[in-house]
């Protein structure tokens, strides 16, 4: 009999990056090896999950979370500024008051930067209701794990 070799189907791998359905940055994934050797690790997305990558890890991980850290005063003033501010929306919208479409993360993220100059990334931004009709509502932003906040918008008609 000959002995063949085994070739794993998946490989291990180490997120440099969030990435849409696979993980979020540092996390430790199983990806196709295909998948890990001619996509994710030439583009920088991830490198492979061997004991010298993962001793780097923990020490990024500890310089991030310090820095993180210093971070939080200043993810907390937003955090109050957005509180106390009502953003305003147009839409176009019907005769009945329901808008053509719905607003998103990506209108709510340009109204920020536009009125309060700050500039907030969409997949932050968090709607709890499709906002398909005229009125005031409120946005939820995740802006650090302990810090979130909240915006009042107001979609009114163009």
């Amino acid at each position: 009999m000959l002995d063949t070799v085994q070739i794993p189907k998946a490989m291990q791998v180490i997120l440099l990056r969030d990435m849409d359905k696979l993980g979020d940055r540092f996390d430790i994934v199983a990806v196709k090896n295909g998948y890990g050797r001619n996509f994710l690790i030439p583009q920088g997305i991830a490198q492979i999950a061997n004991k010298i990558n993962l001793a780097n890890l923990e020490e990024i991980k500890k310089v991030e979370e310090a820095e993180e850290l210093q971070r939080l005063g200043d993810y907390r003033a937003i955090a109050s500024q957005l509180t106390s501010q009502t953003l305003k929306i147009g839409a176009k919208a019907g005769a009945s008051g329901k808008i053509f479409g719905s607003v998103t993360s990506v209108q709510i993220a340009a109204a920020i930067k536009d009125q309060l100059g700050i500039e907030i990334l969409r997949k932050k931004i968090e709607l709890p209701l499709e906002v398909k009709e005229l009125g005031t509502y409120t946005a939820i932003i995740n802006l650090h794990k302990e810090v979130i906040g909240k915006v009042e918008f107001e979609v009114s008609a163009e």
